[in-house]
């Protein structure tokens, strides 16, 4: 089995070709959609993103997430990204050992490969409603651990509306197996590339509280620091990850990644390993094959940590978000 890790680094960024420019004379539609061979792009009134059908694939394409009212642009390799399946415990199945990178939080492959950066094409179903537009993607995993089968479907829906700088996303995951304890690793919001801190301001841990970004200058392991784990009775009120963009090299909006029911959350990381790494792990419970679980968000920028709290609340214990051309429901 050829994977590539958990950690979503390819040559992205190189190709990330510059935004083509608003044509004017013409008043412009509070959301606009552009469709090329390589990805869509979504417009607003408050952001524009891009979402890539090939190369790295799910959630937003790195660089891509503007927000319009600072111009402030996200700082990692994507937002919202999607890895594979695994559970605890150590197997040699090539699922790296490092503790700089995988910390003494051992686990093994149940089904991959990493979609991220081995999917290599999805094919986006659009939806278009009142006063929103949404993506979903799909993709089938291939590759089983041992002891599994190939075949669980992943399913990611992102949900753009017009007068906010935040989308709604979640994603459901359908099992092909019978497992004791399983988990789905996505990015959440994303990485943050960085040297010196010179891209961010600080990091916002709802269950933690603010770290300047100094604290982030030399790498250490993700169970060294700031190790999010899901303890019985001590679920946090939010699940929120942020970290403040920095603008013209002064501190900006906050770009957050909100999961909506906090008891979601088996563990989450956020480390220093070159970069700001920020991998959260979901579920962490028994399966049966043919069960649908999953978690819904929020990501996207925010003032402060007020009007993160303020728009976590609205939506507080969602699970998922049902789409159709009559609407949207995050329940």
């Amino acid at each position: 089995m050829r994977w590539l890790g958990w950690f979503c680094i390819v040559g992205l960024l190189s190709s990330f070709a510059a935004l083509p420019a608003q044509s004017g004379g013409k008043e412009k539609s509070p959301l606009e959609l552009q469709e090329t061979a390589e990805y869509l792009q979504i417009d607003t009134d408050a952001l524009q993103a891009r979402i890539r059908k090939k190369g790295y694939v799910s959630g937003l394409a790195a660089g891509s997430f503007l927000d319009k009212k600072t111009g402030a642009r996200d700082d990692g390799f994507g937002l919202h990204i999607m890895d594979f399946l695994l559970a605890p415990g150590w197997r040699d199945d090539g699922y790296g050992r490092d503790p700089k990178v995988h910390g003494n939080l051992p686990k093994h492959y149940v089904e991959g490969p990493q979609v991220c950066t081995q999917a290599k094409e999805l094919k986006p179903e659009i939806i278009k409603g009142d006063g929103f537009v949404a993506v979903r993607l799909k993709f089938r995993f291939t590759e089983p651990g041992k002891g599994f089968k190939a075949g669980s479907l992943w399913e990611q829906s992102l949900v753009f509306q017009p007068g906010v700088r935040y989308v709604l996303c979640s994603e459901q995951i359908t099992s092909a197996n019978d497992v004791d304890n399983l988990l789905y690793r996505i990015d959440m919001p994303g990485h943050i590339r960085h040297k010196n801190g010179d891209m961010f301001s600080q990091v916002y841990l709802s269950y933690h509280g603010t770290i300047k970004a100094e604290v982030f200058n030399k790498d250490f392991a993700p169970d060294e620091r700031f190790l999010y784990q899901r303890k019985e009775g001590k679920t946090p009120e939010r699940m929120i990850r942020a970290y403040q963009v920095k603008v013209d090299g002064k501190p900006g909006p906050w770009m957050a990644g909100m999961t909506l029911d906090p008891a979601a959350v088996a563990e989450a990381w956020c480390h220093q390993r070159g970069y700001v790494c920020f991998i959260q792990e979901l579920h962490g419970k028994k399966v049966k094959a043919g069960e649908t679980f999953g978690a819904a968000y929020i990501v996207g920028y925010f003032d402060d940590i007020p009007a993160m709290e303020k728009a976590y609340d609205r939506y507080k214990g969602a699970t998922r978000i049902e789409v159709d051309e009559k609407g949207f429901r995050v329940k």
